[in-house]
């Protein structure tokens, strides 16, 4: 049989040379480059030369192997260069080619050494300068993987990829899953954790999967405690708090994926959580976690998800699944970590897209606490941990819909003297307690199923004529206890660095979220007045009730993790407190 880089030279005309830029083993993301020798006006206009010898200068981009490549002087059929040898280009390349993936271009049987490809290519609409080196290679790019469409090996797979770089019938595919039908299949597990792996490393197995609901199927290596979980795929963009994060009673019925890529760098502590029990149902990250170097460590991360039941996976493409949600909004996803790489990836899709999802589901119960309770710990001070509160400020009861751990301490730390109660505690129970003012909390789920028994509720306090606050779920809950309604969002809010005006004051500041619904506008009641919203989409972030002492944000003023700018509104609530009582 003909050799297929002989094969592809013949039909292509090109020089059948192979002159590979790294070793078999590597796995990392790369760019292939099929086609004649070319000269560099012919592969780049002025404008890109110039922008790349002006990068080089600037980066100190000292490869000569990859200089060349990139103005075209290599005479290679296929040529390879690295992320890691492109130095500052290497963290664009993923927006600009979307979806990276390692495969095997020439048969094992031949005992040819084995080539890395690119598959799936898609243009990212980027206005940075470094973007103009990598448009120009685009139609190369995918001319020069149909020769060897046969021989790729997918880490992922998606209906549509697959439809680009396989030419057998369709009904000679499996949808949305694998080519190689079972998960247990030995393939490489995806590893973005160093440039360098072992060419070993090419018999393992992976050992986690992925599914979404529309048939993508991730497959990487596995973290935490085995065991498939399905939920809503969310993605959260905060660079610091994973911890937090995890342990956020909010994230109940979900699963995070980090677009951070350094998860575990600062280990697992007693003191960084949010709730007693992490209800978060997975984690996806794009490297392996990293080992802790951080005075407060205790345990690492791996350690820390095992022991509270959280499963992971690594190794994935974060910056895909993040661009998945976005153009098709929240998905339903299975996740599965099987230590013996047996994975049963039909079963995952299938669990995926029958889970019902978000929209009508009622998460309090699971996260609420079970008994009425005095919090007293305020928040975390240098030198001094958390500390306790000054005792006989005014009295206020927050209603537990799945409260944070930092919610309670903002209250105490601004001289309140907080009482939590369950979720399904009445109003005439709350009422007997003499509060001063009432904290509805944040939660997960959809505001209108917990609204079916929370909502009366607060409409009774309403008549009462107490100073209420609402974060989150609570704000919600506010909204349809005077006659609002609330939607689904497309993929939600979830991260540190969210812009929000209050319109107020016509200050911005800088956020913490986590909703997948919102307040709608359309519908809104006399007598609510919209006081924040977000720069992001403009949907409504704050709310008050016009000459009463009510008021609510969709966002998280304790932050954690997250910027401090909205601590202020734990000092309005208490303002509203002591004028409602003087």
């Amino acid at each position: 049989m003909e050799p297929l880089a002989q094969q592809a030279a013949r039909e292509r005309e090109v020089h059948p040379t192979v002159v590979p830029l790294l070793e078999p083993g590597d796995h990392l993301a790369g760019i292939l480059e099929l086609g004649r020798p070319h000269c560099a006006d012919r592969l780049l206009d002025r404008r890109t030369g110039l922008a790349f010898a002006e990068l080089r200068r600037q980066e100190g981009l000292e490869d000569p192997d990859l200089g060349r490549f990139l103005l075209g002087l290599v005479e290679p059929c296929l040529a390879l260069a690295a992320r890691n040898l492109l130095g500052p280009l290497g963290d664009h390349l993923p927006q600009e080619c979307f979806d990276l993936r390692i495969a095997h271009a020439l048969a094992r049987a031949r005992g040819a050494r084995a080539v890395v490809a690119l598959a799936d290519r898609r243009e990212h609409q980027s206005q940075r300068c470094r973007g103009l080196l990598v448009g120009p290679l685009g139609g190369r790019l995918e001319r020069g993987l149909q020769p060897f469409s046969e021989h790729l090996d997918h880490s992922v797979l998606e209906p549509r990829s697959a439809a680009l770089l396989d030419d057998r019938p369709q009904a000679d595919r499996t949808p949305g899953v694998c080519p190689n039908g079972d998960a247990d299949v030995p393939r490489r597990a995806p590893s973005s954790g160093s440039s360098r792996v072992n060419p070993a490393s090419d018999q393992r197995t992976a050992t986690a999967a992925l599914a979404l609901q529309d048939g993508t199927v991730f497959l990487g290596s596995g973290i935490g405690a085995p065991g498939v979980h399905v939920g809503e795929l969310v993605f959260n963009t905060a660079m610091t708090g994973y911890q937090e994060i995890l342990t956020d009673p909010s994230y109940a019925g979900q699963i995070v994926t980090f677009t951070f890529p350094h998860i575990g760098n600062v280990g697992a502590n007693a003191e960084d959580v949010e709730a007693t029990t992490p209800v978060a149902r997975g984690l996806v990250l794009r490297a392996p976690v990293t080992s802790p170097s951080n005075w407060r460590a205790e345990r690492h991360l791996v350690r820390w998800l095992e022991g509270n039941g959280i499963a992971g996976i690594t190794g994935v493409d974060t910056r895909r699944i993040t661009r998945i949600l976005r153009e098709k909004g929240a998905q339903n996803a299975a996740l599965a970590y099987a230590p013996d790489g047996r994975l049963d990836l039909h079963d995952l899709v299938e669990r995926a897209s029958s889970w019902p999802g978000l929209v009508g589901m009622d998460l309090v119960p699971e996260v609420t606490s079970r008994q009425r309770a005095i919090w007293r710990e305020g928040r975390w001070e240098w030198g001094r941990g958390y500390v306790a509160g000054t005792p006989g400020g005014p009295p206020v009861v927050a209603i537990d819909y799945g409260i944070k751990r930092n919610i309670l301490r903002s209250l105490v730390s601004v001289g309140l003297e907080v009482t939590v109660v369950p979720a399904t505690t009445s109003a005439s129970e709350i009422l007997a307690l003499k509060p001063a003012g009432v904290v509805l909390s944040n939660g997960p789920g959809d505001p209108a199923a917990t609204g079916a028994y929370a909502v009366p509720v607060i409409r009774e306090l309403l008549a009462a004529g107490l100073p209420i606050m609402g974060i989150c779920l609570g704000h919600q809950m506010l909204g349809l206890a005077v006659g609002a309604r609330t939607e689904k969002m497309r993929f939600g809010h979830h991260g540190a660095n969210h812009p929000v005006k209050d319109l107020t004051t016509g200050k911005v500041e800088i956020t913490s979220q986590n909703h997948g619904f919102a307040i709608a506008d359309e519908g809104l009641p006399e007598g609510v007045e919209v006081t924040h919203r977000s720069l992001f989409d403009g949907t409504i972030q704050g709310i008050r009730l016009v000459g009463r002492p009510v008021f609510s944000v969709q966002y998280h003023p304790e932050a954690s993790p997250g910027p401090q700018d909205s601590h202020y509104l734990f000092h309005r609530f208490r303002a509203l407190v002591e004028r409602a009582a003087a």
